[in-house]
């Protein structure tokens, strides 16, 4: 069972940066997919970054040149670097490994606003 503890959201303002982390505890991380999910008030969860255990990386098209995902094997852990925030990125940001199963954490809520 793998559990996923998010970090690092908070209130910044446009075009500022936030960098969130996600730490995995259990399983065997190296052959987690990891990915960055967000979920904004009335819209349907989507898909912002995501790095496979190979590490090949994937961005949606509304973060690319913004946001850099990475992961650290040793750590465990998964970042997701924000920077030039906009309004429209205000959202829960979550968790989510993928190996067999699925594992989401819990959110982080980011809120960008002057």
């Amino acid at each position: 069972q793998v559990r996923l503890e998010e970090s690092g959201g908070g209130l910044v303002q446009p075009g500022g940066s936030l960098r969130l982390s996600c730490t995995s505890v259990g399983g065997f991380f190296s052959r987690n997919d990891m990915a960055w999910y967000r979920q904004a008030p009335d819209k349907e969860r989507e898909l912002v970054a995501a790095i496979t255990s190979g590490f090949i990386i994937n961005y949606a098209d509304f973060v690319k040149g913004r946001f850099t995902i990475s992961r650290n094997n040793a750590k465990n852990t998964v970042d997701l670097q924000m920077n030039s925030l906009k309004p429209e990125d205000t959202a829960v940001y979550y968790c989510n490994a993928h190996f067999l199963s699925e594992s989401w954490g819990q959110g982080t809520q980011v809120t960008v606003s002057s």
